[in-house]
């Protein structure tokens, strides 16, 4: 009977390293499936107490000293509405007047009591009629006042009906053929596909003010990337999706968004969208965002909430580098956060945190140096930190100039939606309708970046895009956009 040869020292490590790979690749499975998806840290002393110890670089023991800390701090104070204390004033009130059943002609009346309650009046469709006299002249020439252009030539659907079917579905994720399930409650029996022929209409005509988008969004000095997939049916797999990608530029600056569809996730879709581009580029570690690298008048910012993920992963594996490393970021979070209280323009921002957050990173850059080469690579923290190794100069950029965020979280935010939408309409009918998709996200998420409701925008934009001059497309983008008078909604 054989017997295999002994492992050499360099194969028992290697199987060492693999295990520990896989132990830890089962516990991020178990995390996924039945664990917390939260990543809060706080860090606990071995009493099991809440520390306040910040984190150093050195390794001395600290000396337990009892102090008592006296201090104010701002805290924004919540006005509580109370319901039952009253409605906000810009309800319509309906007034129902309920007199005594006594006779009351011969009482004076002292006063009255007021009870409310919330009411709700369901939507309802109305049908809106152009009556246009028409009139002879004495020369018998005839004369009659022309149709206001309608957002669909000869089309059934007004510009209030068309924005209240995309924002049902963009922005409350309802599917066609849930709106016309709805529709045919209201009265009105709207097949799915007519809805859908009239979506494909709207952004036809949204289209031009989308490319303009684009344009302006791109002329800004300072983005952040990321990008989101979307299930596409595609002709050419039967009973099968394909693997379609929103990918999304965020403009801090300018409060714009612009989603951008692509079949793919490769490197070709952000060079086509951003090969005149110049400034910041802000991005997570998606290998597709290093071809930039080689770009003089692009400079690609790290990101370090995803830096931070790891760390906060490896805690199970190596609970007393990865709380040294979050207590670093917790300060330096805590940097960010006291510039947003103050409301800090770009440049106070930049001198707050030369004074408090570059310290700090300092630190831990020091700290990565001495511990990179101690960890096995293929551990929890051994890829937390071989991680933030590799980023880490990246990372160090946002205190260069104060327009810049510590991470990309604000555009992750921005493709919350999509998420939502993909599990309520489940996938795209096309490559085309997911680019549609990609219209209607950008104009909306813009609209709420800037505060404006995204129904009466685009019910606005969708009434006045077929008579508006191509050159003055940009007053139609939310940070221009004026409110037009709107046509007259009768009394139902």
């Amino acid at each position: 009977m054989s017997t295999a040869p002994p492992l050499s020292a360099a194969q028992q490590q290697a199987l060492v390293e693999e295990n520990i790979e896989l132990r830890e690749e089962v516990k991020q499975l178990r995390r996924l499936l039945f664990g917390s998806k939260r990543e809060r840290f706080v860090a606990q002393a071995e009493d099991g107490q809440l520390s306040l110890e910040l984190a150093s670089a050195s390794s001395e023991p600290a000396v337990v000293v009892k102090q008592t800390v006296i201090y104010e701090r701002a805290v924004k104070q919540i006005a509580k509405k109370a319901i039952r204390g009253g409605f906000p004033s810009h309800l319509p009130r309906v007034d129902v007047i309920l007199e005594p059943q006594e006779d009351v002609s011969a009482m004076r009346k002292i006063g009255e009591e007021i009870t409310e309650e919330l009411d709700l009046k369901p939507a309802s469709l109305f049908v809106r009629r152009y009556i246009r006299p028409r009139y002879v002249s004495k020369e018998e020439t005839f004369h009659i006042a022309a149709l206001p252009t309608r957002p669909i030539e000869k089309g059934m659907p007004a510009a209030g009906l068309l924005s209240q079917i995309i924002t049902d579905k963009f922005v409350y994720h309802l599917p066609f053929y849930r709106q016309a399930q709805r529709y045919e409650q209201l009265g009105m029996k709207i097949p799915a596909s007519t809805l859908d022929g009239w979506f494909e209409g709207a952004c036809a005509l949204l289209e031009p003010l989308y490319q303009t988008l684009r344009v302006y969004l791109l002329s800004a000095t300072y983005l952040q990337g990321d990008e989101t997939p979307i299930a596409v049916l595609d002709k050419q797999k039967k009973g099968d999706t394909h693997q379609g990608y929103h990918w999304v530029y965020y403009s801090p600056e300018q409060k714009l968004v612009l989603f951008d569809y692509q079949p793919g996730r490769g490197k070709g879709g952000p060079a086509k969208l951003l090969k005149d581009y110049k400034g910041y580029l802000q991005t997570d570690g998606y290998a597709a965002y290093d071809q930039f690298e080689v770009r003089k008048d692009i400079v690609l910012v790290g990101c370090m909430a995803h830096a931070r993920r790891y760390f906060e992963h490896a805690l199970e594996n190596d609970k007393a580098r990865a709380e040294k490393v979050l207590l670093w970021m917790q300060q330096l979070y805590a940097v960010e956060r006291e510039a947003r209280e103050k409301n800090l323009s770009a440049e106070d921002r930049y001198l707050l945190r030369q004074q408090k957050a570059r310290p700090v990173m300092d630190l831990l850059g020091e700290w990565l140096v001495e511990e990179h080469s101690k960890v096995l690579p293929k551990s929890a923290i051994g890829k937390a930190i071989y991680y933030l190794v590799a980023r880490y100069n990246k990372i160090y950029l946002y205190l260069e100039d104060g327009r810049l965020e510590i991470d990309n979280n604000p555009v992750e935010n921005l493709i919350r939606p999509v998420a939502l939408g993909r599990k309520n309409y489940l996938f795209a009918g096309s490559h085309a309708g997911a680019q549609r998709a990609a219209m209607v996200y950008s104009l909306l998420g813009s609209c709420k970046l800037q505060g404006i409701n995204g129904h009466e925008y685009l019910q606005d934009v969708l009434q006045r895009l077929p008579d508006q001059p191509i050159n003055q497309l940009k007053e139609l983008l939310p940070p221009y956009w004026k409110k037009a008078d709107a046509f007259p909604v009768p009394e139902i």
